[in-house]
């Protein structure tokens, strides 16, 4: 059985200040996904909640800036450095499993059109001297970005990543690798037990364990209430979704020490894409909060992107906390581990 949370609705960033607040912990059943071994009920209680203060800490005082001599690199589509080659062949891996699960938002379609159909300033696909209309049918948007605490190297929370690519929702991840010392052991204090996925939507106040209960409220929610085929095989969706990330050899799971930052960084990136998972990966073994735009295949935010950058590559990094933004992958891993390792 699964239990749902109804929890107070906490600001975007709620883990980012300081306050104490009465939680009311009710009585959770849940099952297989756990990270440890823990009872799998949690009794009705009510206790003093004090939420971290990263505004304060050690590593949030740092004065966080981009690598000496940095340069944002140019973007160069389709193209792979030489030495991420077996990266991104290993992360690519995960679209043959998945039968693409994660590449196209909810009701995509295609179509060729011709050159005059697409006017100036508008994003398409083009494929040699052809150019691709992209449709998609999305649901209601959330307000506010969907909460979920996970990390890369579950199957369990890549069934979870999928669905938000399908349904074109941005999310704040919360990145929970084994041995991660902020918010694995907040999801404890928020739901009784170190398991994940974890979600909180802060629209309605309900938080719940359980990924195919959290896929099923998602699309109830913010879609059409169809669950795709490949996530709603049960124990074929789990196998298929753990052979996935056979090519990746458990990254994105263990904890690397690193400086908090104060404020999450941003990504435009998708769960298909093999380029966005390398940097994914380093963001949650780094355990830095993200808030993930999601622009798969026939996504609307595709064109928010190209008028606000001039054209469209992903994956694209923009941190609030140094002011850098850049495109490239393997690039931004450097970054990433520079800045914040």
């Amino acid at each position: 059985m699964v239990g749902v949370l109804n929890v107070p609705k906490p600001p975007l960033f709620s883990p980012f200040s300081l306050r104490k607040q009465s939680r009311t912990m009710v009585s959770i059943k849940a099952s297989s996904e756990s990270s440890n071994s823990q009872a799998n009920s949690v009794s009705t209680s009510t206790k003093e909640e004090q939420k971290p203060d990263f505004a304060s800490s050690s590593s949030a005082a740092t004065t966080f800036a981009s690598p000496p001599n940095f340069k944002p690199p140019e973007p160069k589509p389709f193209t792979v450095r030489p030495d991420k080659t077996w990266d991104i062949v290993g992360a690519a891996l995960a679209l043959f499993f998945r039968l693409g699960t994660g590449v196209f938002v909810s009701g995509y379609s295609a179509s060729f059109v011709s050159e005059n159909e697409i006017p100036p300033g508008q994003y398409c696909l083009q494929l040699g001297g052809s150019k691709v209309k992209e449709t998609s049918k999305i649901g209601p948007r959330p307000e506010k970005p969907i909460e979920i605490y996970e990390f890369e190297g579950c199957p369990f929370c890549r069934k979870v990543r999928e669905i938000i690519a399908v349904l074109d929702l941005d999310v704040l991840f919360y990145p929970c690798p084994k041995n991660g010392p902020n918010f694995r052991p907040k999801v404890a204090q928020m739901g009784g037990k170190q398991q994940f996925p974890y979600m909180v939507d802060p629209n309605t106040g309900v938080a719940m364990y359980e990924s195919d209960e959290i896929i099923k409220y998602l699309v109830g929610k913010y879609g059409d209430g169809t669950v795709p085929l490949m996530l709603s095989l049960g124990l074929l969706t789990t196998l298929t979704a753990g052979f996935a990330m056979i090519g990746r050899m458990g990254r994105g799971s263990s904890y690397t020490p690193s400086k908090l930052p104060p404020k999450p960084l941003e990504i435009w990136s998708y769960e298909g894409s093999p380029f966005c998972k390398i940097v994914r990966e380093v963001l949650v073994e780094l355990e830095l909060p993200h808030i993930q735009h999601s622009c798969a295949r026939g996504s609307p935010k595709r064109q928010i992107f190209y008028e606000q950058v001039g054209h469209f590559q992903v994956p694209y990094l923009e941190d609030p906390n140094t002011g850098v933004k850049m495109f490239e992958s393997a690039e931004i891993v450097e970054y990433l581990k520079a800045t914040y390792a």
